[in-house]
């Protein structure tokens, strides 16, 4: 199955004419828009569209195009403005009239306006206030490097950066070869159990393929876990690379087909991988021949409906043969036995986005990258209480200190660091005393978390452990598919303990018997989903005992946290009677006026929710939480 001579001349040509379009593009000024889902969100498309009314009405000559995501979410909508005779600068937390000063002020009149810029992209002498961006100086970009530079929609782009590139390098080896380079990789799955991906193409390379039976390769893009977004961004920035790293996949394992199994969920990242497929197929980078070689393989997307459990390789495949999407016993393993019986390979987003940079650069450029058995980088979406949320591609074996102060910022509002949950809802959750810990698939394990998808939420003094715990194990405990007993109804068993220990109901044979039930659910699982759910209750109570003793013998939150051991007080000696901020928003009518004119909370109508605390202006500070409930009643008796 190996290429013709003449492959690499096809894809250089057209390379040269990509680079053709894009360095008369160069030659004037270009206005990029941040338009992932992210940038939508914050206001992106009002962004994009005061810019094109102001460039034409002012008669500028300039272009506005759309690209992904840069990494930046923290000063959504962002725009990048490369101009002839300046650096390309990055600018954030725009709004309409800001982007049409800035169409005056720099394209016009040619003041960069450096108060409003983040950093310049292109650094050099003139532009010394920007060559330190901290997140520039830690961060490693290679699946994310063109993620919010180019447009994901024109394949011409990903052409002019080398775009496949590792494709026709590829069909100039045979199979075997190419496998052995990702084998000497050492690459790693990124969905989250970390398994060699060269030996998963290799078990399907090596089934017999009498009777012309069908290989399929399936990209798994159904990422669902609360407050990831990694494989979605990539999808919506840079479609191609995925694209490019899925027909890699397919020669090497001998698949003539290949799926993106999207859940519908991300319709942007659904849109953008069906124009990026039907680009790839006029330019004969997929169908039939290949280049002209004797290799044909076309993709096809599948729309997955929103099922956590779908994630999972085996449920992926039931619900793409239409049956529930519940997991298969394994083995057999997908390799050898999968979608339709077949022999189907089963990669990740993030893993697939490598494979092209590996074969064009090769295997030892890889592994220079990271630690010995965990190379290359590890991309996480930064959430929670952290100054700089947004996607990130670090090393592996950067620490989680680097990772979250340097990196992300730290935790704003000068609180208190806690903890780190790190690996989606079946993560688990790391104390201070963690921080040096490398990020890569066996340390973090070793700690009882995992890797996973790359979600990492970053909680403070105010979050409670046992909450948190309750927390993500009512998601899994949700998102249960119900077919194994030790999942279904282990984690509802432990859900129902943890829910009475955050309302002051617990007590320490339950706490034994939820250690107990996390580890019989942990082993005795059928997949990966049951298997993990457990880590954020083994780790809390691993790494904050104190803090379920706190609920169990004291009925006290210490965070504050757990809405039935928490009560709002107002201090007489803070308030003032000609204020009432607190009033308006209580939707409870709970805040009242005393005989004294001061504010009080009637307990009996408060719902808890936080609004009068948010609401007492700052010189005040005269609404506090209290726990246990009834520290109020003798603050009450103290002022009565």
């Amino acid at each position: 199955m190996g290429f013709s001579p003449g492959s690499i001349e096809k894809l250089e040509e057209m390379k040269n004419k990509a680079l053709e379009k894009i360095n008369s593009l160069q030659e004037k000024t270009v206005v990029m828009v941040g338009t992932a889902t992210c940038g939508k969100a914050a206001g992106a498309i009002e962004v994009r569209e005061a810019l094109k009314e102001e460039i034409e009405s002012k008669g500028v000559d300039a272009q506005v195009i759309e690209v992904g995501c840069m990494g930046h979410c923290y000063p959504e909508p962002l725009i990048v403005i490369s101009k002839p005779g300046f650096p390309a600068l990055c600018y954030g937390d725009l709004d309409e009239g800001l982007a049409k000063r800035l169409v005056n002020d720099f394209l016009i009149e040619d003041d960069p306006c450096f108060d409003y810029a983040l950093v310049a992209l292109e650094p050099n002498e003139y532009f010394p206030a920007f060559t330190d961006f901290p997140r520039g100086v830690y961060e490693k970009k290679i699946i994310l490097e063109n993620c919010g530079f180019i447009d994901p929609e024109d394949i011409d782009h990903y052409l002019a950066k080398d775009g496949y590139e590792g494709l026709s390098k590829s069909l100039e080896m045979n199979p075997e070869e190419v496998i052995a380079i990702i084998k000497d990789s050492k690459l790693r799955g990124r969905g989250g159990a970390g398994f060699p991906a060269g030996t998963k193409w290799e078990i399907c390379r090596s089934i017999s393929n009498g009777n012309n039976t069908e290989k399929y390769v399936i990209c798994n893009a159904d990422e669902g876990d609360p407050g990831a977004f990694m494989d979605r961004s990539i999808l919506e920035s840079n479609p191609h690379q995925v694209i490019e790293g899925l027909i890699i996949a397919g020669y090497a394992g001998g698949a003539s087909r290949g799926y993106m199994y999207v859940r519908s969920e991300y319709p942007q990242a659904v849109r953008r991988v069906r124009t990026a497929i039907e680009q790839a197929r006029e330019k004969k980078l997929l169908g039939d021949n290949i280049l002209g070689s004797n290799f044909s393989f076309d993709i096809e997307v599948f729309e997955g409906s929103g099922a956590f459990v779908c994630g999972e390789e085996t449920a992926l495949i039931n619900s793409m043969e239409g049956k529930m999407g519940v997991p298969k016993h394994r083995p057999p393993f997908p390799a050898s036995q999968g979608f339709r019986l077949n022999p189907t390979i089963i990669n990740n987003v993030k893993t697939l986005s490598y494979v092209p940079y590996i074969i064009r650069k090769g295997a030892d450029w890889f592994k220079g990258i990271g630690t010995e058995e965990s190379p290359g980088t590890a991309v996480f979406a930064l959430v929670g209480k952290i100054d700089f949320t947004g996607l990130v591609e670090v090393p592996m074996g950067t620490s989680l200190q680097n990772l979250i102060y340097d990196v992300g910022g730290g935790v704003p509002q000068e609180k208190n660091f806690k903890a780190v949950q790190i690996g989606g809802p079946s993560g688990g959750c790391l104390p201070e005393d963690l921080m040096d810990s490398p990020i890569d698939f066996d340390s973090l394990q070793k700690a009882g978390a995992i890797m996973g998808s790359g979600g990492l939420v970053v909680l403070n003094e105010d979050d409670c452990m046992v909450e948190i715990a309750r927390y993500f194990l009512d998601f899994t405990q949700k998102e249960s598919c119900g077919l194994c007993t030790f999942c279904r109804l282990g984690t509802k068993h432990m859900l129902d303990i943890l829910e009475k220990i955050t309302r002051g109901k617990g007590d320490f044979d339950s706490l034994k018997i939820l250690q107990e039930l996390a580890e019989d659910v942990k082993k005795g699982s059928l997949c990966g989903l049951g298997k993990t759910a457990p880590n954020p209750v083994l780790t809390t109570l691993r790494y904050f005992e104190e803090e379920y003793k706190a609920h169990i013998e004291e009925g006290r939150c210490p965070a504050l946290m757990c809405i039935d051991l928490i009560a709002f007080y107002i201090l007489p000696e803070k308030c003032s009677k000609l204020c009432s901020a607190c009033m308006g928003p209580c939707p409870t009518d709970a805040i009242y006026t005393r005989d004294d004119g001061l504010k009080a909370v009637d307990q009996e109508k408060c719902v808890k929710c936080n609004s009068c605390l948010v609401a007492c202006p700052p010189e005040y500070n005269a609404v506090i939480k209290l726990s246990p409930p009834e520290l109020v009643k003798e603050k009450e008796r103290e002022n009565s």
